[in-house]
């Protein structure tokens, strides 16, 4: 019997090289100065806000002239869309916030962070764990502040009550809350971070999905492909509709076990 001998694989290292590995190599070695710039947590935050914000500012439009469109909008609590004055005017205020509070903030904690960045990217079960670690630590400790906000008076009037002025929801007043609460937000969204352990590209995907999210639970509309339509765990906008509509219940951001478990559980139905 002729034996075959194989010489030693050259791609051996290659194997368990992450599918991430070129682009975190880029990152490092090309964008290492904007990664790491004190500007960029609310820069990025506030153009992604405004870019995901963009399509559903096109269906408020169309919803004047098409049934379809109209047909999306979800019933309860639902007046007509925002006018364009209206979405000008809470541009303006969540640009005006940012200014002065998100963007100071976050270059302050930019600028203690470690400027050092991990060597390997992250696999990409690893990206899924950490990003998917970061949506349930946020989702509770969120459900825990925003259930504290509605039952403690003081902390309702001084810093959730301008979040509620919208009784009909949409999706750029995610954000149009006042500078308090926007800074507890974002303390909770890096805390979560922080806690997980996450690698730098699991922090930015996990940011970029909660903006999202956050974006979609205001729209005001029950899209035949939104997110909680094919994962039954997510409330959706439908869920935080109702929240805006009766100011209780519902108070976790995402998921729904927390009000389940609680109590504090309110149907879309």
């Amino acid at each position: 019997m002729k034996m075959v001998m194989h010489a030693p694989s050259t791609e051996l290292g290659e194997a368990h090289t992450p599918a991430l590995q070129p682009l975190w190599d880029y990152v490092r070695s090309e964008q290492r100065d904007v990664l790491l710039s004190p500007y960029l947590p609310a820069t990025c935050a506030f153009l992604t806000h405004v870019l995901f914000c963009a399509p559903f500012l096109a269906l408020d439009a169309l919803g004047s002239v098409n049934q379809r469109v109209r047909m999306w909008r979800i019933a309860a609590g639902s007046g007509p869309p925002p006018s364009v004055q209206e979405w000008g005017a809470c541009l303006r205020r969540v640009l005006g916030r940012y200014l002065s509070a998100v963007l100071p903030a976050t270059a302050l904690l930019q600028a203690l962070r470690s400027p050092s960045l991990p060597e390997l990217a992250p696999s990409c079960w690893q990206l899924f764990v950490e990003v998917f670690a970061c949506f349930l630590l946020f989702d509770t400790v969120f459900f825990m502040w925003h259930f504290s906000m509605h039952r403690i008076p003081w902390l309702y009037s001084n810093i959730h009550q301008l979040h509620h002025r919208h009784h009909t929801p949409f999706a750029l007043m995610a954000q149009d809350a006042t500078s308090a609460e926007l800074l507890s937000l974002l303390l909770l969204a890096l805390g979560s971070a922080w806690a997980v352990g996450c690698h730098p590209l699991s922090e930015a995907l996990f940011h970029l999905f909660n903006s999202w999210l956050a974006v979609e639970d205001h729209c005001g509309y029950n899209l035949p492909w939104a997110l909680h339509r094919l994962l039954p765990c997510l409330g959706g906008a439908p869920h935080h509709q109702v929240h805006h509509h009766q100011h209780r219940g519902n108070y976790a951001p995402y998921f729904t076990h927390w009000d389940q478990l609680f109590g504090t559980y309110r149907s879309a139905e």
